[in-house]
């Protein structure tokens, strides 16, 4: 994977995207950061634990979960960003957010990736990344974080998602976004039943297909629970599963709360491709 973001190269064969929640709300209680100065100490650990990209939110996009105002969202994301900026300044930096006043307010305070849940629906959110040349993640979501499991259904789950993605690429190669600065997300576990999911996952090589960075966001979530029977707190052994499935399957990026695990877990890995 080559991935350039605002004049910078990410080039790995798959890099590790650690989660940092600076939300009150988020689904897993142990990625949630209380305050500024818990997130910076979050993503300084998950720097030093081999992260190659911190994707920093302040709202939760957890099922049912509320929207919260720009102006806090700016308040609770800014002075984190600024902060690890400043004592990493080779770390990438994400910024989790669909409003652009937020992600304009994240790139001048040193963010290089957008992470977009509505895969940039937003038109200015497009512009806004052409213009600061900052690298982008377009993800599927059906729905809103506060409807999207109220009974979603597909007829093909994988065909309506690639039609989706491929959309969203034309869009913002319309823009005039480099073709090197795309990633896509399929959106896992937002507006996806069960076997959505896992035909998603099955049929990574679709996505695969249109020839940009592939990101995973599998972590603790409820499809993992729902094979095991156990809770976010207990789900780590399930995601490293899937974090290994990936890796073989050719993912490009893993978004994930335990950075350390998953950095060991394909170190060993990549051993026996």
């Amino acid at each position: 994977m080559k991935l350039i973001a605002r004049g910078r190269v990410l080039e790995k064969d798959i890099a590790i995207m650690g989660v940092v929640n600076v939300t009150p709300d988020s689904f897993y209680a142990n990625s949630r950061a209380g305050g500024i100065e818990q997130a910076i100490t979050l993503g300084l650990e998950m720097c030093s634990s081999g992260a190659d990209i911190v994707d920093i939110g302040g709202e939760s996009s957890r099922p049912g979960a509320d929207p919260v105002p720009v102006e806090e969202e700016i308040d609770r994301v800014v002075p984190v960003i600024e902060a690890i900026r400043e004592i990493n300044p080779q770390i990438f930096i994400s910024v989790d957010t669909y409003h652009p006043e937020t992600a304009k307010k994240a790139l001048e305070a040193g963010a290089d990736i957008i992470n977009d849940i509505t895969g940039f629906r937003d038109e200015n959110m497009l512009d806004l990344a052409a213009e600061s040349g900052a690298a982008i993640v377009i993800m599927h979501m059906k729905g809103t974080p506060k409807t999207m499991q109220k009974a979603p259904y597909y007829e093909d789950v994988v065909d309506e998602v690639n039609s989706f993605l491929l959309d969203r690429i034309r869009a913002a190669l319309k823009r005039g976004i480099d073709s090197h600065s795309l990633v896509l997300d399929p959106g896992i576990g937002f507006g996806k039943r069960f076997e959505d999911n896992i035909e998603l996952l099955k049929n990574i090589g679709v996505f695969k297909s249109a020839g940009f960075p592939v990101l995973i966001g599998h972590s603790r979530k409820s499809f993992i629970g729902n094979i095991l029977d156990l809770p976010p707190e207990e789900r780590l052994e399930g995601t490293l599963a899937v974090s290994a499935y990936c890796f073989f399957r050719g993912v490009d990026i893993l978004r994930v709360h335990d950075v350390k695990e998953n950095v060991r877990l394909l170190k060993t890995l990549r051993y026996f491709k």
